[in-house]
């Protein structure tokens, strides 16, 4: 019978050894077992590279982590529970947000619970028990950064998506947080184990740039989340990548390796088709709905801004032979003013957001001017969701919020002449500028246009609802 020479018997053992089993006795049974199949297949003619490829075709590509996870799951009952969690947890935790995403969609009751329990069973049972079952698996220290930012990453985007859902507070922060640990620590982290394989180094090209794919899409998705600009490119570029270099890449090798067509190819094949072209399809949708809802918004909210005014000047025109009238006029000229210096910062920030060459000149930014008449095209804009309007005319310290602010506290100051600070204290919150907008002085919150045009929108409302009632409390005093 055919003897194995020394250095045959090393090779066998290193392959075993990449295969990450840590069950000592173990082991050492498994590179007896595979030396033996291969002296096997020598005895019947085949030199040794035969005899082990075929082994090895036999075995199949997990079929050595199986025979491990399997006795594991006989001999430990602490690994074995922590299996059955992970399984049951997985399943529950993707069906409970699998309901919820229906339920939402169709505007059910118990979306919402069924939304937050999904998370947190995915959170705070699957991906736990799945780390444990990892490293129960592997005992591979050198694998303890990968598998700790992926659990980090996992966490923080799952209940950052939660808290972006329900419209909690902290989602933006949660969101980046998790997307920076997979960026920074997850796929860099990847990419140093998958350079560890020695004889795939034909693949670390290959390697590098599905990583770098896969980046410049997670940013895209990320951005597009967070509502910055750049998501539509860099999710276009990111699936270019992808689909036109990095997969024919891959399926090029694979072919070229495999002798017929294996469970693995095929789900590589399909993973990237499920995962580039419905994100990709599904984001350009959330961004068509977002910006729809907020045109309708904002649209609607402009049809009742018109309607109350128009309410306001016919309650002028019903006292205009009365006594209360000039005090009335007097209060409506004035709400005229500050509406007006309202429009014409929505209308600034407009211009700023849709300036092609990005410059803003002093004009801009000069609220000295008249202007604002004209309704704002919300459907045409090509920036609606541009911070740097916002960030420059209604951040705290910038000139146009302080002369907003002082044209609100001339409001009150004219309303307290007319009727009395006690009467002006109870319309005190719609009268001040920061119930609408941010206090914030930092330019790195979310400054997005169409959200602050909407906040606007509401000041104005509120000034309206204000100046209704005060020209009514002027008829019952004369």
């Amino acid at each position: 019978m055919p003897e194995l020479k020394l250095f045959h018997i090393d090779q066998i053992t290193q392959d075993v050894l990449k295969q990450e089993i840590g069950f000592s006795h173990l082991f050492h049974d498994l590179v007896d077992h595979v030396c033996c199949d291969v002296e096997n297949n020598m005895k019947q003619g085949m030199s040794f590279e035969e005899a082990y490829k075929a082994v090895k075709m036999k075995i199949g590509f997990r079929g050595l982590k199986n025979i491990q996870e399997e006795t594991l799951y006989m001999v430990d009952n602490k690994y074995r529970n922590m299996k059955k969690l992970m399984k049951i947890s997985g399943i529950a935790g993707t069906t409970m947000l699998g309901f919820a995403a229906i339920f939402k969609i169709a505007h059910l009751p118990l979306a919402g619970s069924l939304l937050m329990l999904g998370a947190l069973v995915l959170s705070f049972l699957f991906l736990p028990s799945a780390l444990n079952v990892l490293w129960k698996e592997t005992k591979n220290s050198k694998k303890l950064i990968l598998f700790i930012s992926a659990f980090i990453a996992g966490v923080a985007f799952i209940l950052g998506m939660l808290f972006k859902i329900q419209h909690w507070p902290w989602s933006g922060i949660l969101i980046s947080f998790g997307m920076l640990t997979g960026i920074i620590l997850f796929l860099p982290s990847l990419l140093i184990h998958l350079f560890q394989d020695k004889e795939k180094k034909h693949k670390r090209v290959l390697y590098i740039s599905g990583v770098v794919s896969i980046l410049i899409y997670s940013m895209g998705f990320w951005f597009r989340i967070m509502h910055w600009a750049l998501a539509g490119s860099l999710i276009l570029l990111g699936s270019l990548l992808l689909i036109f270099i990095v997969f024919p890449w891959f399926a090029r090798i694979q072919w070229k390796n495999e002798t017929h067509v294996n469970g693995r190819f095929i789900f590589m094949v399909l993973a990237p088709l499920l995962f580039i072209m419905p994100g990709a399809l599904v984001n350009l949708n959330l961004e068509r709905s977002y910006e729809e809802g907020f045109f309708i918004r904002l649209e609607k909210q402009d049809a009742l801004i018109k309607l109350q005014n128009d309410n306001n000047k016919k309650l002028l025109t019903v006292y205009r032979d009365s006594l209360s009238y000039p005090e009335m006029a007097a209060i409506h000229s004035e709400t005229d003013q500050i509406m007006g210096v309202i429009s014409l910062i929505e209308h600034k920030m407009v211009d700023i957001a849709e300036d092609p060459d990005g410059q803003v000149n002093q004009a801009n930014l000069d609220l000295s001017v008249s202007g604002g008449g004209n309704p704002i095209p919300y459907r045409t804009m090509n920036q609606p969701y541009n911070a740097r309007p916002a960030s420059l005319l209604l951040l705290p310290g910038c000139n146009a919020r302080k002369t907003l602010e002082n044209e609100l506290a001339k409001y009150r100051d004219a309303l307290n002449h007319h009727l009395g600070t006690d009467w002006t204290e109870q319309y005190e919150p719609l009268l001040k500028a920061s119930e609408y907008l941010t206090n914030d002085s930092k330019p790195g919150i979310d400054l997005s246009l169409l959200p602050n045009l909407n906040s606007l929108l509401l000041l104005k409302s509120g000034l309206l609802i204000a100046e209704s009632a005060a020209l009514k409390q002027v008829t019952t005093k004369k």
